[in-house]
């Protein structure tokens, strides 16, 4: 009896294990596949000595070279693997910008996940190191950078702005802030300043440093119209778009940005904690309002402007000498090396022919971030001082 209930039991068991393997399994959803570098493709890699190496994947490729920020396309070099790879010489400490490009077409590094957005052509960055630099993040204490939506009834689009605040800010305290509208240039986008011109982390290191005064920064989407992006390089060869361009960016500052920034924000809305200063376009547009609105803005700088027309009377048409009794500072800057350099010669030069005072500041470089970062950590130091 025993030996019949133990079969019978093994019986059962096998028929169990038997029904289980023939039950349909519930298939798993698939899970997404994040690429994986090959260890042997380490890209960008920085060296001790600043250098860079940077490698691409694209065996089938007949021609691939590398187009860095502030420097002329240089060929790469294919391996047995596909790879191409080129080395720099030692680089000064800083953020580049770079891409590659494959047979004429411009491609982002796919292993890269530090981009430089842009509206026009994004790219990659490298960071290089330098530890004494005002952009590099420190042990300090730190202030917030918020992103704001609205819809803009002069532009008829949706647009966005970013808003920084310095550590300590406190939106219930009675403390109140000066500001400065910071703008970027063309192709960028409203993150610009923040995302790679790294404006929040100059302004943290330089408070804490005491060198410069707490303060709201406010980084509005720079563009009066979208057309000017939609018509690419070319946009500015017209003049109407162009013209458009400035015309309703500085209405939309004026009449709806900093409206909505003195209600949600403690800043100080007198003129003379107001300032006002921009990269290339953003220089152009910060010259143009700044200068034809002195009942806003006291301080105003300019980085590289470009895009303005060369007719500087009709642009400032009411500007003349006694202007400097409103003009805290008139701070314009410009690369040696940039394309831009002329005609900022030339403003600098119609300025003084109207008796107007103001900084002239040439240093080295292109027209690249390289300089602007440079050119904020000057101008930031300047602003709202006695």
């Amino acid at each position: 009896m025993k030996l019949y209930s133990f079969v019978f039991s093994c019986f059962v068991l096998c028929a169990m294990a038997t029904a289980q393997q023939a039950k349909p399994q519930q298939a798993k959803p698939a899970q997404p596949q994040t690429p994986q570098r090959p260890a042997w493709l380490d890209t960008p890699e920085v060296h001790s000595d600043n250098s860079v190496t940077f490698r691409f994947l694209a065996p089938n490729a007949q021609d691939v070279k590398l187009a860095r920020e502030g420097a002329e396309q240089v060929a790469m070099q294919k391996d047995d693997n596909g790879v191409w790879s080129v080395t720099t010489a030692p680089l000064t400490p800083d953020y580049y910008g770079y891409s590659i490009i494959v047979d004429g077409v411009r491609s982002i590094d796919p292993f890269n996940h530090l981009l430089k957005p842009n509206l026009l052509s994004t790219e990659s960055m490298v960071h290089v190191p330098g530890p004494a630099l005002p952009w590099e993040t420190t042990d300090v204490p730190r202030g917030e950078v918020h992103h704001h939506f609205y819809q803009s009834a002069v532009a008829g689009d949706q647009r966005d702005f970013y808003v920084y605040t310095p550590p300590g800010y406190n939106p219930t305290a009675k403390t109140k802030y000066p500001v400065l509208y910071l703008l970027h240039g063309y192709s960028d986008d409203a993150s610009g300043w923040s995302a790679v011109g790294r404006a929040n982390v100059i302004l943290d290191n330089l408070i804490a440093q005491g060198k410069v005064k707490p303060m709201i920064v406010v980084m509005p989407l720079g563009y009066g119209t979208m057309e000017i992006i939609t018509l690419g390089w070319g946009a500015w060869s017209h003049t109407d778009v162009r013209d458009k361009n400035f015309s309703n960016f500085r209405q939309a500052l004026l009449t709806e940005v900093m409206p909505k920034v003195e209600r949600d924000y403690r800043v100080m809305n007198d003129r003379n904690w107001r300032a006002i200063a921009g990269l290339s376009m953003g220089g152009s547009e910060s010259l143009l309002t700044g200068l034809n609105n002195l009942d806003k803005f006291a301080w105003i700088g300019s980085f590289s402007a470009g895009g303005m027309p060369d007719d500087f009377q009709a642009d400032f048409p009411s500007l003349d000498a006694k202007a400097n009794q409103q003009i805290r500072l008139l701070w314009i800057a410009c690369g040696t090396e940039d394309r831009l350099i002329t005609v900022n010669r030339n403003f600098r030069e119609w300025l003084k022919t109207k008796g107007i005072q103001h900084t002239d500041i040439e240093t080295p470089g292109m027209h690249t971030w390289m300089v602007w970062r440079r050119n904020l950590a000057e101008f930031a130091p300047l602003l709202f001082r006695p």
